[in-house]
């Protein structure tokens, strides 16, 4: 099957996508509307594409729909993948192509799909021209099915992690080191890699460390990442930096040993599907301290494998890290690593979105609008 993968740039995410896509039996090629210099993955073809600048105008629109129709003309995809609903699969909407697998990517679902009569419009009109969707999540799942799409078109799995490589042998140790250079054995360390926007409610955990530091001092924090709320969530960490260590975007590669110097992870969203560095941590072995919104839920048991506080509740997220750092954490890890096993997979992951594939290239070919 050629397969015409339409994305905004080179996130991660796309790199894992586009790798096990390229490793498959299809022909594969990629579409970036904001252009960059991504990292394309063996077996996979980029296409020559006019980008434009982030976000997608309504005066973009015009141009970029001429330069897809000529795309899909000369191409002939057998099937188009596209997302997130508001921009790529838009635009493959508008464009009047099947099959078209549209793919949430969270928040297009669960907060833009909102944020205007547009975008509810946008929404709406794509999902109304798409063949299938896939999401990651039964939360945004239940977004898709809310705007009238068929629940028994959406294709759901979480973008889990590789179980080998996010796993407890191999972040022990170089988490271990790590904490060793710092002096930090005998502390407490929390963890959390969310990016630094307002969606992700970073903020929130630095007013809760500040508070929970102050009364237990053996308390440490790990921060990686950046984002537009830099000089925010530094200046509200300002008196306790010497408690912080700023970590910075890091690769790929050095993820496990990350989640090895960890005792605790922490992901305080407002707005996720079902996170990727939470199922790594997991993976790793690691309890996790999370907002109590839709899709942290479904991975999250409350005194089970981690723990839930009201989303973007400082006060109550601080009371949760301090009753956190006293307990014993031994059957929350071995609870953290058994689930991440048993639903986060991202092999069966890639088969689950393959066989997407083709129930979606044979509706959309019988599909009539």
């Amino acid at each position: 099957m050629r397969v015409l993968y339409c994305t905004r740039s080179d996130s991660p995410h796309d790199r894992r996508f586009l790798t096990a896509l390229g490793q498959s039996s299809h022909e594969v090629y990629a579409l970036r509307l904001f252009g960059g210099k991504p990292l394309t993955p063996k077996g996979v073809t980029e296409v020559p594409w006019q980008a434009v600048s982030s976000p997608l105008r309504l005066t973009d629109l015009p141009g970029q729909l001429r330069q897809l129709r000529r795309l899909l003309a000369n191409l002939q995809p057998d099937l188009v993948h596209a997302g997130p609903i508001q921009d790529l699969a838009f635009l493959v909407a508008r464009a009047g192509f099947h099959p078209l697998l549209t793919m949430s990517w969270g928040f297009d679902l669960m907060k833009d799909a909102y944020q205007s009569p547009l975008r509810r419009w946008q929404t709406r009109y794509t999902l109304q021209r798409s063949d299938y969707v896939t999401l990651d999540c039964q939360a945004t799942a239940d977004r898709a099915a809310a705007f009238g799409f068929p629940r028994e078109r959406i294709c759901v799995f979480p973008w889990g992690v590789d179980l080998d490589f996010f796993s407890p042998q191999n972040s022990v140790v170089p988490g271990k080191s790590w904490r060793a250079a710092q002096g930090w054995e005998d502390k407490t360390v929390l963890l959390c890699l969310r990016s630094w926007e307002p969606n992700y409610g970073v903020d929130v955990l630095a007013r809760a460390f500040d508070r929970a530091v102050k009364e237990n001092p053996r308390l440490r924090l790990i921060l990686l990442g950046d984002g537009s709320e830099a000089n925010k969530i530094r200046a509200l960490l300002r008196g306790v930096e010497d408690k912080v260590y700023y970590g910075g975007r890091v690769e790929l590669s050095a993820l496990p040993g990350w989640y090895g110097a960890a005792d605790l992870y922490v992901s305080p969203s407002h707005v996720d599907g079902s996170s990727v560095s939470l199922l790594e941590a997991m993976a790793c072995g690691l309890p996790s301290i999370v907002s109590n919104i839709p899709a942290n839920l479904e991975w999250i048991q409350d005194g089970l494998n981690g723990w839930v506080f009201p989303d973007g509740d400082a006060e109550a997220l601080t009371r949760t890290i301090l009753s956190a750092a006293e307990q014993d954490w031994r059957a929350y890890k071995l609870q953290a690593r058994q689930d991440a096993v048993l639903k986060a997979d991202w092999n069966k992951g890639v088969r689950k979105l393959l066989a997407c594939y083709e129930d979606t290239a044979a509706f959309g070919k019988s599909r009539k609008l």
